[in-house]
């Protein structure tokens, strides 16, 4: 109990603060969701606009049956496009065609699959599609959001014109605390704002670039290959931990554009990098090899590690370089990676991975599942061109 002295303190304290224009309860966000990265699907880097209750019922019905969701996935988030327009009392209004029993059914149907719901909307006036965003309508959307039994909104940042940024997340974020109905927030602003300096006030995860493209080398107008995003998060590894992470854009893995070895690399460096893992592939229709790779439960345990420390990057020669994961258990997961093309062998020294060279470490290779012995010092690999060798390193 605090004394009279003390009631004193904390009753100016909180004068003062308001006084300045500081609110009592500033604080980072702590909603205690996302502890670690959130794991699911999303409909827009497979579907677009071609979203539909009986695609999103189709998709729920997949993740249990092909064990998706035994590995770990969990959301099913709908993307832009399911929103028509607001009725005279201004509350948004689901396409009536695509999605004929209405928004709260369709969670309902989720959530009896033992999977949670997520929905997107948009700062500003319009979505990237054109349909009605959320700027002016924040807490009336919230409201509704948590009425439905939404578990996840992601929240883009098209049509918003002069909006500062972090005062338009902290807007919806604040509406969705006070929905009643625990929301993770997905901050789908690009990058363009540094969100990695503010966005654990405000979000649960935060995009750090532009749109991914599903390619291994290309560079469109809004969009990048994984290997270009890769580079971007190199120095924002700092920002992340349980509750808030540094997003660098939804799984490509399985659409189609990149050979199986490139799409192994590209969910390796998402796990290493403690990177949400949101397929955006058809999951209804998946070959052996990109099943085997979206459910590897020893590659996601490194994304799922509850110490929550990011990857990065600890050696690099030209197109060989070497990444490393601190793990909870003192252990480290480790990626040799080729960008060149053609094969070549690449060395992880202890030193690079924060161990002395003395010791002596049990590595396990965790795409072969297969443990490789006790190493002294360093480990040596022949790696694939474009490809990955992903270790868990032991002392």
């Amino acid at each position: 109990m605090l004394n009279v002295v003390s009631r004193r303190f904390f009753l100016l304290l909180l004068i003062a603060s308001i006084a300045i224009g500081v609110p009592a309860n500033a604080a980072p966000l702590d909603n205690n969701l996302a502890q670690t990265p959130p794991m699911g699907w999303n409909s827009w880097n497979r579907f677009g606009c071609d979203v539909s209750e009986s695609l999103i019922k189709s998709v729920a019905d997949a993740m249990v049956s092909s064990g998706l969701k035994d590995a770990g996935y969990q959301y099913v988030v709908i993307d832009d496009c399911w929103q028509v327009r607001r009725d005279t009392a201004g509350n948004i209004v689901a396409d009536p065609e695509r999605f004929p029993s209405g928004i709260k059914s369709l969670a309902d149907y989720v959530h009896s699959k033992g999977l949670k719901f997520g929905i997107y909307s948009d700062a500003g006036t319009k979505t990237c599609a054109g349909r009605p965003g959320s700027r002016g309508h924040e807490y009336q959307d919230a409201l509704q959001y948590a009425a439905w039994g939404v578990d996840y909104l992601k929240y883009d940042w098209c049509n918003t014109g002069t909006e500062d940024a972090q005062a338009a997340y902290k807007t919806m974020s604040d509406a969705l605390k006070s929905s009643g109905r625990p929301i993770v927030f997905s901050l789908c602003e690009w990058g363009d704002h540094k969100p990695w300096l503010w966005g654990k006030d405000v979000g649960n995860l935060w995009r750090t670039t532009g749109d991914i493209a599903d390619c291994w080398d290309c560079k469109k107008q809004y969009s990048s290959s994984w290997p270009a995003i890769l580079d971007l998060q190199v120095g924002l590894e700092s920002y992340a931990g349980p509750g808030h992470w540094n997003d660098p854009d939804m799984l490509e893995v399985g659409n189609g554009g990149m050979t199986t070895n490139e799409y192994r690399s590209h969910f390796s460096f998402w796990c290493l990098l403690a990177a949400p893992l949101i397929a955006g592939n058809d999951i209804r229709n998946m070959t052996p090899e990109i099943h085997e790779i979206l459910t590897n439960k020893e590659v996601i345990a490194v994304d799922q590690d509850p110490l929550g420390m990011e990857g990065r990057r600890v050696w690099k020669d030209g197109d060989l370089e070497v990444w490393a994961k601190q793990m909870k258990d003192g252990s480290r997961a480790v990626i040799l990676f080729n960008r060149g093309k053609a094969d070549a062998e690449i060395s992880a020294a202890w030193q690079d991975l924060g161990y002395p060279a003395h010791v002596s470490a049990n590595v396990r290779d965790l795409w072969a599942k297969k443990d490789l012995g006790k190493t002294t010092g360093k480990f040596t690999a022949n790696v694939a061109a474009h490809g990955v060798v992903m270790l868990r390193v032991t002392p």
